[in-house]
């Protein structure tokens, strides 16, 4: 008994559907995940003695230099002077360039993972330091046209490959199965 050629090419290409299925289907590996911040100094809700010279974020993968953003806004939304982030592998630290009175500070941030997406997210801290100065609170006189630092959404949601996965798998299985179905037909 003799195999008609056809099979051959249909047993190659389940195999190549099959290995497509696997790729897609198989959990993101951390390369393909979105970076994250894995520690901040000042830390996220904390209560400092002191006004902080600089603010220092460590984040999980590597940073680029040229799409890293780190600002410091006070209770009044007001963006403080800081210098330009220094980036030293997957850390980035910026100075304070104006001594901090007490009050309710937020660090927004904004970089780019190393999937190529960018990645943003803020936290607040207080500096609660008995011999310095109150600073200025926010009012309900404030714009409300201005997002606050700490409306910026961190990104934790699915990955593009895991959203792509999930439209396109059903399409190639139904493809799929369509071009067997109609091999199949043309043969009988």
């Amino acid at each position: 008994m003799t195999v008609p050629p056809s099979r051959p090419s249909a047993v190659r290409f389940g195999a190549a559907m099959l290995a497509v299925l696997v790729v897609l289907l198989v959990p993101a590996a951390p390369a393909w995940a979105h970076n994250s911040l894995k520690s901040a100094t000042p830390a996220r809700d904390a209560t400092l003695p002191s006004a902080p010279t600089q603010v220092a974020l460590e984040f999980m993968q590597r940073l680029d230099p040229a799409f890293t953003t780190v600002v410091l806004t006070d209770a009044t939304r007001r963006k403080l002077a800081t210098g330009d982030p220094v980036v030293t592998g997957a850390k980035s630290t910026v100075q304070v360039t104006d001594p901090l009175p007490n009050g309710t500070y937020t660090v927004a941030y904004r970089v780019v993972s190393v999937d190529g997406h960018p990645v943003q997210g803020s936290y607040p801290f207080t500096v609660a330091d008995p011999a310095s100065r109150a600073a200025p609170t926010a009012d309900a006189g404030t714009s409300a046209a201005t997002p606050p630092a700490a409306a910026v959404r961190t990104d934790g949601g699915t990955g593009a490959g895991v959203l792509v996965a999930g439209a396109v798998l059903p399409v190639l299985v139904v493809v799929a199965a369509g071009l067997l179905w109609r091999r199949r037909a043309t043969r009988r």
